[in-house]
C-alpha cells in the first residue's frame, strides 16, 4: 500500500506525528543541551555545538518534508473556482508577511526564550495539527468545482457559509423587491 492510497488528510496527521516526534524528541533535546551545557561564558562545546545542527537539520529536513509545502498546496486546492485567484493572491501575501515576520522577530525571540524558543515553536506544531484535524475537509478525488459543497458539509464551516437553498431564496428575494420597486416606480 502506497501513501497516495492514503487520504491527504490522513497522510497530513501522519507527518504531523513525525514532525511533533521530531520537536518531542529533538527540539526537546536542544532545548536540553542549550539550558544545560550552555556554560557561563555563554558557548557551548564542539561536540555540543554539532549535536546541535545536526538535530537541527533533521528538524528541518522533516519540517520541509510535512509541513513546509502545506501553506502552499492546501490553498490551491481548497479555494473554489470563483474565488481562487483572489484566495491564493491573499495566501501567498500572507504566507510571506509571516515569514517576514518570524524572520525579524526570531532573533529578538532567541535572546529572550533561550533554550525555549524551540519549545515555542513545538506549540506551534501542536496548533497546526490540531487546527487540520478539526477544521480542514478531506479533499482527495474532490473536483475543484464541488469544493464549496464540501466546505458547505463540514461540521464547522457549514454554520458559517450559506446553504444553497438560502443563496437561492435570498437571491429570488432580491430579484422580487427589485421588481416590486420597478413596478412601483422607484
Amino acid at each position: 500500500m502506497t501513501w497516495l492510497s492514503h487520504s491527504r488528510e490522513t497522510i497530513c496527521i501522519c507527518k504531523a506525528l513525525i514532525i511533533l516526534s521530531h520537536f518531542s524528541h529533538e527540539q526537546v533535546i536542544v532545548a536540553i543541551i542549550l539550558g544545560v551545557k550552555l556554560g557561563p561564558n555563554q558557548e557551548l562545546s564542539k561536540n555540543y555545538s554539532i549535536s546541535v545542527v545536526v538535530v537541527l537539520s533533521l528538524f528541518v529536513l522533516g519540517f520541509g518534508w510535512s509541513w513546509g509545502p502545506l501553506g502552499w498546496t492546501v490553498p490551491s486546492e481548497i479555494f473554489p473556482l470563483e474565488i481562487r485567484s483572489a484566495g491564493q493572491s491573499i495566501t501567498v501575501a500572507v504566507n510571506l508577511l509571516f515569514t517576514f515576520i518570524i524572520a525579524q522577530a526570531f532573533l529578538s525571540l532567541l535572546c529572550s526564550f533561550r533554550y525555549g524558543i524551540f519549545l515555542f515553536f513545538a506549540g506551534w506544531i501542536a496548533v497546526m495539527t490540531i487546527f487540520v484535524v478539526l477544521f480542514l475537509p478531506e479533499t482527495k478525488g474532490i473536483p475543484i468545482e464541488e469544493m464549496s459543497f464540501i466546505w458547505r458539509k463540514h461540521w464547522f464551516w457549514k454554520r458559517i457559509l450559506p446553504d444553497d437553498a438560502d443563496r437561492l431564496s435570498q437571491d429570488s428575494g432580491t430579484e422580487l423587491i427589485n421588481l416590486d420597486a420597478h413596478e412601483h416606480g422607484v
